[in-house]
């Protein structure tokens, strides 16, 4: 599909880096961008923040933007990508939730081993204590706790084999070899 006249001018002249090319496409598409988003989220403030993530995104781009292709279809598809990595996010999110909050009203079948291990746990250096928490309680994978505490991903592994033995530590010479 071939763009219109003034649109092949506007994208040309934002792949040459003009700002104000770009707002005109903005401008000519964003109505109907945020109505699509509106119509896939439930919340309207999440569609409009996907709808700029999506200006942002497509701006960075722009220069990738093949002018053979409809620029709206490229924008609706940067769009819909941005509408997915979201939920999955979410998804993900709320399954750790539900894993933490399954976890946390089971019963312990020995209190005293649970409140030695919460004490344990709490006597960790904070990098440790962090690590530990999200790679084995929430399960994150080593480098989803590298990027979510900003460390480096073999920082993340050696802090959890350290605290992971501090903890059979203290917890085998309190509870006899647990």
């Amino acid at each position: 599909m071939t763009l219109p006249a003034a649109e092949q001018s506007w994208v040309r002249d934002a792949q040459a880096g003009s700002a104000d090319a770009f707002s005109r496409l903005v401008s000519a598409h964003q109505g109907a961008l945020r109505a699509f988003l509106r119509r896939l989220c439930s919340d309207w403030s999440e569609a409009d923040d996907l709808a700029q993530e999506t200006f942002v995104f497509a701006w960075e781009q722009i220069a990738r933007f093949e002018s053979e292709r409809s620029f709206r279809a490229w924008l609706f598809g940067i769009g819909w990508r941005k509408y997915r990595q979201r939920q999955r996010s979410l998804f993900r999110l709320l399954r750790r939730e539900q894993v933490a909050a399954e976890t946390s009203t089971m019963a312990s079948p020995d209190l005293g081993l649970q409140l030695d291990l919460d004490a344990a746990i709490r006597s960790l250096p904070a990098a440790q204590r962090g690590s530990v928490l999200l790679c084995l309680a929430c399960e994150f994978t080593h480098a989803e706790a590298a990027q979510a505490l900003d460390i480096p991903l073999g920082t993340v592994k050696s802090h959890v084999a350290r605290a992971r033995d501090k903890l059979i530590a203290v917890l085998g010479d309190n509870h006899g070899n647990a």
